[in-house]
């Protein structure tokens, strides 16, 4: 489950970003203000973060100063919460390294769609750090899988749907689902990302990067 970090000085307007996103399976959490919230980034390492401009204590530009500064926090996906007719103070933060905003108040769509395009981008982004080895499933072995679950995750991890894994492996697309639902218990993630990403790490060590068909 994906977290995601806001940070706004509005009650109601925290309490609802809270409430969107819990509802559709993500894990908020939220501080008041620009301190609390770069405390509690260094404390949780969300996955995401979204940030007022204007606050108390810090305002939005200090607490995305300080994730930039931060080697553990600098590539976290950071989106501005900004009110209508604060163009310099976007621009601002856009300059300082901002993945995109949004003016209040937030559209539930608008959200979700900037929140899901952030996240196939920062999967997009480690699969090209990674430098993956699809040769072969073998090195999945050592994720506990076995080897018809581990070419499984290796055609998750390029992208492949579950109806397109059934055909390239002539199974049934609901075997397809079982075997996906064991990767997720046996590696301990919840999402076809963090799946992902788990298999790019394995297929980018150096024994995998060795590894060839035959």
């Amino acid at each position: 489950m994906k977290k995601i970090l806001v940070i706004e000085d509005e009650p109601e307007m925290r309490r609802n970003l809270t409430t969107i996103l819990r509802l559709e399976k993500f894990s908020p959490t939220a501080a008041a203000n620009g301190k609390e919230g770069l405390k509690r980034a260094r404390e949780e390492k969300p996955d995401l973060i979204l940030c007022d401009v204007m606050m108390p204590e810090m305002d939005g530009h200090g607490v995305l100063a300080g994730l930039r500064a931060d080697p553990d926090l600098v590539h976290i996906p950071f989106i501005f919460l900004t009110a209508k007719g604060e163009k310099m103070d976007v621009r601002s933060g856009m300059n300082l390294g901002a993945d995109d905003y949004l003016i209040k108040p937030v559209d539930k769509r608008d959200l979700l769609a900037a929140i899901e395009s952030r996240f196939e981008r920062a999967e997009q982004q480690a699969r090209q750090e990674f430098q993956p080895n699809f040769d072969s499933a073998e090195p999945l072995y050592s994720l506990g899988l076995t080897p018809r679950v581990a070419e499984v995750l290796l055609w998750i991890a390029q992208g492949k749907t579950n109806a397109d894994i059934g055909t390239i492996l002539g199974i049934s697309e609901s075997t397809v689902k079982k075997h996906v639902l064991e990767i997720f218990q046996k590696i301990g993630v919840e999402t076809r990302s963090a799946a992902t990403l788990r298999a790019l790490e394995v297929l980018s060590s150096p024994n995998a990067r060795a590894t060839s068909r035959g």
